[in-house]
C-alpha cells in the first residue's frame, strides 16, 4: 500500500486524526524550542542558579490569581541601560533611572532585590543610591553603594560586575533593615529595633502601620517610583545595567520550582527531547528487528538459528535492572538510555518479522520470483518487505512511546541526564523536593500529564493504523 493510501486510512477515524493533530503539535513545539534555545541549554540555563536568582521559589502559575478574590502579586522586573536624566556638574555628573510601579495588589511583595550590571569608571568608584517615593508622599532611602575601588595592578578604566553582577536581596540585607528602621522612626515615630523587621521589609516598603490590632502593616496601594541615583566622576564612566525587581506570589505560565525556575521553560525545553528519545530509538530498533527477521524468516538453517538464539536471551533480560546498572557504571548520560533501549528493543519485533516472514515465503509470489532467478537479497528486500510493510511502520510508531516513558521512568529515578532537563527530572524534583506534600501541583501535573500526553500520541496513532495492517477493519 501506497504512502497516500495509507495516510488516507489513517485520518479516517478519530483516533487516527486525533493522534495526528497531537504529532503535529508535538512536531511544531519541538521546532520552535530548537531554533530558540541553545542546544546547550540545561548548563547554561537551567542548572545555573544564577540565572533564576530574582524569581520567585515556588510561585504558582500567574493565572491561578483569578480564581481567589485577593489580588496576587505580580512577578515585576524594571530594567534600564540608559539614565532616564543626566545632571552634570563640577567634576561630578549624576545619572538617574526612574521606574514607575502601580501598586494594585492586596498583599505585600515576596521580596525585592537590586542589582548593577558591568559598571566601568576611570578616577574614582561611581556611588549608588536607591530611593523608593511612596504614594502618601514620603520618600524611602533603601540602599546605598560605593563600587569597590581600584586594586594596585588594576589598569584604567576599571570594570566592575561584568561577570555576575552585584545582586542584593533587600528584604534582607541588614543596611536595608537599618535604613527602613530609620524611615519608621522619622515618619510614623515607631521605634523598632532593625533585627526586629527581619522578614517584614515587604510590609514596610510598600504599607503603613496598621491601626486594626493584631497586624503589624496596612498595604499602601497607588503609585510607586523607584528611583536609581548614580554619581560617577568622569565622562566616560557608565552602568551597563540597573534592575529593580519586584518578587510576586504569582509567576508565569506554569509557576516556578524551589529553585525559582521558570517550569514553562523546563516543559518547553522537554519536548524535542521526549520526541528525539522516542523517534530516534524506535527507528533504530525497528530497522535493525525487521533486518533481523527478514534475514532470519528466509535465510533459515544455522542464521535462522544464531539470530532466534540472541534473541530469546535479548528478550529474557530484564530492561530496568541493566538500565539502572549501566548508568551507575558508565555515568547518566542520554545517549546510553537510547543506546540501551535499542539493544535491548529489537528482538521482539525480530520474532514476529520472523513469524510473517515464513508464511510470505512459501507463497506463489515469492517461489515465482525465485523461479525467475531473482537474488535472495531482492526477494527479501522487493517483495517480502513491502508486504509487511505496514505492520512494521504500525510497530515502530508503537516502539516511541514505551521509549519515552523508559527514559522518564529513569529520571523519576534520579537516573536521567542531569544536564538535560526532562519532564521525568522535572516530576523528580518535584517528588523529591516534597512537592506533592506542599500542594506544589503545579511542580508535578504539568509534566506527568505531558508523559502521558506524548505516549497517547503514538498509542493513538497505532489504533490508527489497524486498519492498515488489517483489511478486515477497513470500511
Amino acid at each position: 500500500m501506497k504512502l497516500p493510501a495509507t495516510m488516507k486510512i489513517l485520518l479516517s477515524s478519530g483516533t487516527g486524526r486525533t493522534g495526528a493533530g497531537f504529532l503535529i503539535l508535538l512536531i511544531a513545539v519541538s521546532l520552535y524550542v530548537v531554533s530558540v534555545y541553545p542546544m546547550d541549554f540545561g548548563l547554561l540555563f537551567w542548572n545555573n542558579p544564577a540565572v533564576w536568582a530574582d524569581n520567585p521559589k515556588s510561585a504558582p502559575p500567574a493565572w491561578t490569581s483569578i480564581f481567589t478574590d485577593q489580588k496576587k502579586v505580580e512577578h515585576t522586573v524594571f530594567a534600564a541601560t540608559e539614565p532616564t536624566r543626566v545632571i552634570p556638574g563640577t567634576g561630578m555628573d549624576t545619572l538617574g533611572y526612574t521606574f514607575d510601579l502601580n501598586y494594585k495588589f492586596d498583599e505585600p511583595s515576596t521580596f525585592v532585590s537590586f542589582s548593577l550590571h558591568d559598571i566601568t569608571y576611570t578616577s574614582r568608584p561611581p556611588i549608588i543610591t536607591l530611593l523608593l517615593q511612596r504614594p502618601d508622599g514620603k520618600e524611602m532611602l533603601l540602599y546605598r553603594h560605593v563600587v569597590r575601588g581600584p586594586g594596585p595592578d588594576e589598569d584604567i578604566p576599571i570594570s566592575r560586575y561584568t561577570e555576575s553582577p552585584h545582586r542584593v536581596h533587600l528584604s534582607g540585607d541588614n543596611t536595608v533593615l537599618s535604613n527602613v528602621a530609620g524611615f519608621l522612626r522619622q515618619e510614623f515615630g515607631q521605634d523598632v529595633s532593625p533585627s526586629d523587621l527581619r522578614g517584614k521589609v515587604d510590609s514596610v516598603i510598600f504599607g503603613i502601620p496598621a491601626e486594626e490590632k493584631g497586624q503589624d502593616f496596612a498595604v499602601l496601594d497607588g503609585n510607586y517610583t523607584i528611583i536609581v541615583i548614580a554619581q560617577v566622576y568622569h565622562p566616560e564612566d557608565s552602568i551597563g545595567e540597573v534592575v529593580f525587581v519586584l518578587g510576586g506570589s504569582v509567576y508565569g505560565v506554569m509557576g516556578t520550582d524551589s529553585l525559582g525556575r521558570d517550569l514553562a521553560t523546563g516543559l518547553l525545553f522537554g519536548f524535542p527531547v521526549a520526541l528525539l528519545i522516542g523517534l530516534v530509538t524506535a527507528v533504530i530498533t525497528t530497522i535493525i528487528g525487521t533486518f533481523m527477521g527478514i534475514l532470519s524468516g528466509y535465510k533459515g538453517g544455522k542464521t535462522d538459528t544464531i539470530i532466534q538464539r540472541s534473541c530469546d536471551i535479548l528478550a529474557n533480560v530484564p530492561l530496568l535492572p541493566i538500565l539502572i546498572f549501566l548508568i551507575f557504571i558508565l555515568g547518566q548520560k542520554l545517549g546510553l538510555v537510547i543506546l540501551i533501549l535499542i539493544i535491548f528493543g529489537w528482538p521482539g519485533l525480530t520474532i514476529l518479522v520472523r513469524s510473517m516472514v515464513l508464511q510470505y515465503n512459501s507463497s506463489q509470489l515469492v517461489e515465482s520470483t525465485r523461479a525467475l532467478g531473482a537474488s535472495p537479497w531482492r526477494i527479501m528486500f522487493r517483495h517480502i518487505f513491502f508486504q509487511i510493510a505496514p505492520f512494521i511502520l504500525a510497530q515502530m510508531i508503537f516502539f516511541t512511546p514505551a521509549a519515552i516513558l523508559a527514559e522518564a521512568g529513569l529520571s523519576f529515578l534520579g537516573l536521567g541526564d542531569p544536564s538535560i532537563p526532562t519532564w521525568g527530572q522535572i516530576l523528580e524534583s518535584g517528588f523529591s523536593t516534597g512537592a506533592v506534600y506542599a500542594g506544589y501541583w503545579w511542580w508535578v501535573l504539568p509534566p506527568g500529564l505531558l508523559v502521558v500526553l506524548a505516549a497517547m500520541t503514538f498509542v493513538l496513532l497505532t489504533l490508527g493504523m489497524e486498519p492498515v495492517v488489517n483489511p478486515r477493519l477497513r470500511r
